[in-house]
């Protein structure tokens, strides 16, 4: 816990110092954007809000109960669970940057998010995904270490490397997040501030931008080669060796127990980097932009949503340690 608060304390420090903590200084004259959210069909508006609602209940119980069975339970004081309660934080901070403003502007009838909070959505957004995908990759070294090296698995995975480890997780995220916001705050707008999105999307504020954005758009696959392919890079090597280890395993039982360790984190990769590909490829070759934001809730909203059931279902500890906190409160 008194990682986490740190962690907040730096993020609200370092958020003081993006250019839209300081002082006013938008010489673009758009004072407010238009997110134009996913559907214009007015019947649908309450059947959206509901379903939104719903996900985002769902994906904050569900996080902060596996945050709540790791904390309560010492059996689970290990770095594997560790891990997990830092990505169900990362998750409820990423539903959190772009579901509740949408929710907000359903039920008030309005579009429009102001220049300030926009620049604020792109910066969390951002540190969330990126803590999201470095903490995955984090999970594969884990398991890595824990299937091909076990005996040595308590020394190298001791808990100052484990602190270290989602700091720089997390530093990391921060500096990306960073980036984006002095970037997107450089931007000039004209005219069109409809952002066809449910959230400030980067890539469509580089669209709307009317200075030129060759430098942004370079800096912006830049950063993302960094901080998307190199995790992942990482996580297709550990489970290369893993799948290697495996196999060297002479019974069946001991290959499936082995790999019934990293099953879950498999799931969350696959889904995570699956939905996030997807929508890449959707928004690519589609020329509408609200099909892209569609499909993005696959990653922003059902990603999160998933996380926990992927974990507290195939995972016999979670659910036996949420079983004692039950069984505590009756």
């Amino acid at each position: 816990m008194s990682l986490h608060l740190f962690c907040l304390f730096n993020t609200l420090f370092f958020f003081k110092r993006c250019p839209i903590f300081m002082e006013p200084q938008n010489l673009t004259g758009v004072s407010e954007f238009f997110l134009m959210g996913l559907s214009d069909d007015l019947e649908l508006q309450p059947l959206l809000f509901g379903l939104f609602l719903s996900m985002y209940l769902v994906t904050v119980l569900g996080n902060l109960l596996i945050i709540l069975a790791v904390s309560s339970d010492p059996h689970l004081y290990t770095p594997m669970y560790f891990f997990l309660s830092n990505l169900s934080l990362a998750d409820i901070g990423f539903s959190t940057t772009t579901i509740p403003k949408m929710l907000l502007n359903i039920q008030t009838h309005s579009r429009s998010i102001t220049y300030a909070d926009c620049l604020t959505q792109v910066s969390f957004f951002f540190l969330f995904g990126c803590l999201d995908n470095l903490l995955l990759a984090v999970m594969a070294y884990d398991r890595f270490v824990a299937i091909c090296h076990p005996l040595h698995y308590p020394v190298i995975m001791n808990p100052c490397l484990c602190g270290f480890l989602v700091l720089v997780s997390f530093f990391s995220s921060l500096l990306d997040s960073q980036i984006h916001c002095l970037m997107v705050s450089q931007l000039t707008f004209c005219t069109s501030v409809e952002i066809h999105h449910f959230f400030c999307d980067a890539p469509q504020l580089l669209h709307l931008a009317c200075s030129d954005t060759s430098i942004n758009t370079i800096l912006m696959y830049f950063m993302g080669a960094i901080f998307g392919g190199i995790p992942l890079s990482g996580i297709l090597c550990s489970y290369t060796q893993i799948v290697s280890s495996i196999m060297r395993i002479p019974s069946t039982g001991g290959k499936y127990k082995a790999f019934s360790t990293c099953g879950s984190h498999l799931s969350v990769v696959c889904l995570f980097y699956g939905t996030g590909l997807g929508v890449y490829l959707s928004s690519s070759v589609s020329p509408y932009p609200r099909k892209g934001a569609v499909a993005s809730v696959m990653y922003t909203v059902v990603t999160p949503m998933l996380n926990p059931f992927i974990y507290g279902l195939r995972n016999k500890d979670i659910k036996r340690a949420l079983w004692g906190i039950i069984s505590r409160t009756d």
